[in-house]
């Protein structure tokens, strides 16, 4: 019984590394020349879709189609994504951006192709209308894989939660064991140390809900299975949003002793706020780059890791097209890299979720911290008790 469980361990573990090997041969394509295009190849596995492809063998592509919303000069209208057919066809006027300027984007054609249904080529560049107001609110790629991480995260939570009341006085076991840990962490080591005892309780939901969602999301990239495998928080729109959220928490919490540190800072000399207020400048530009610098953190980091996971991967094809000998040799090599920054991007899956959930603790720190004298006082009371 042993043996056997043992045996299928390793054979799960086996599949779990070496299975994105085999999907992604099987997803990558060639250029029109027949030559392999590691920049087109990378970028499709890097940006947001109208479908999930899975993957695609002998000129047959197996994806899941996915609802596509637009509202055309306010009309809406409704259809799935395999209408495109992978993005050669056309379907009532409307295609995938097949320009330069359109890719990635859903186009309108008019003229003579106004309503056309059928196959696109590059001549009918011409084509697309460019004055048409089309308002896409599909369900991309990536919007569906934060469907999917959200409803995770709460039926992970509801889960656990449930465990806890069903056994208040038992030291917790499996998923609660892992969570527990996570969670007093981030309440002791982050909110309460950021923030203070006193407040840190109001924003602990929102800093554990951070916390979580860019780590989930940042494991699940990592995975190159169904539903798993999107590239959320490598997304800067993702990123942008949860910097969002951090500005508009920190600036609704702050207080006047928060504002009175950006418009005259305490030690900083005359001169440098009167005549030319240059400190409180830059102390409010700091109010509106801290989002930014959270915004752009985690984005870099994890696109960096999935186009250095990619790059190993394209050298196997770029070698093997030189020849099948050379291109052998560097897939051991490129094989080794990619294991080694696999567990290096485990690593980094739950730095970039701790350094966000950590800078947005201290910004809403600074915001909410009181007046220095009351510390002073706390500080100076046991050396009266002692004289």
């Amino acid at each position: 019984m042993t043996y056997t469980k043992t045996s299928s361990l390793r054979k799960g573990l086996f599949l779990f590394i070496f299975l994105p090997f085999f999907s992604i041969h099987l997803s990558a394509s060639p250029q029109d020349d027949g030559n392999f295009d590691p920049g087109s190849f990378i970028i499709d596995h890097v940006v947001d879709a109208h479908e999930w492809h899975i993957f695609s063998y002998k000129e047959k592509h197996v994806s899941v189609p996915l609802p596509i919303i637009l509202f055309d000069n306010g009309k809406p209208v409704f259809f799935m994504s395999n209408k495109f057919h992978h993005g050669q066809d056309s379907y009532k006027g409307y295609a995938l951006g097949f320009t330069e300027d359109t890719k990635g984007k859903i186009v309108k054609l008019g003229g003579i192709y106004e309503g056309y249904t059928g196959h696109i080529t590059e001549d009918m560049a011409d084509a697309i209308n460019s004055n048409a107001t089309l308002i896409d609110i599909s369900i991309t790629k990536n919007v569906c894989a934060l469907f999917f991480s959200i409803g995770l995260i709460i039926w992970l939570f509801l889960y656990i939660a449930n465990k806890y009341k069903k056994n208040p006085c038992k030291a917790p076991k499996g998923l609660q064991s892992i969570f527990e840990v996570l969670i007093v962490y981030i309440r002791d080591g982050i909110a309460k140390s950021s923030i203070g005892e006193k407040k840190y309780e109001k924003y602990l939901p929102y800093l554990l809900t951070l916390f979580f969602f860019i780590f989930l999301n940042n494991i699940l990239g990592l995975i190159p299975l169904f539903p798993a495998g999107a590239n959320v928080t490598g997304n800067i729109a993702v990123t942008a949003a949860l910097a969002l959220i951090t500005f508009f928490v920190t600036l609704f919490s702050s207080n006047k002793n928060y504002w009175k540190h950006i418009f005259n800072t305490p030690g900083v000399p005359w001169w440098l706020k009167f005549p030319l207020p240059l400190m409180p400048f830059v102390e409010l530009v700091g109010v509106f780059t801290k989002p930014v610098i959270l915004m752009i953190r985690l984005f870099a980091n994890i696109l960096g890791g999935h186009i250095i996971v990619l790059s190993f991967i394209c050298l196997i094809f770029i070698f093997g097209a030189m020849s099948p000998l050379i291109g052998y040799g560097v897939s051991v090599v490129s094989i080794l890299f990619y294991l080694f920054m696999g567990l290096l991007e485990l690593v980094v899956a739950f730095i970039q979720a701790f350094v966000f959930t950590l800078l947005s603790a201290l910004y809403i720190g600074m915001a909410v911290e009181e007046h220095h004298e009351e510390e002073t006082h706390h500080h100076t009371l046991p050396v009266n008790e002692c004289s």
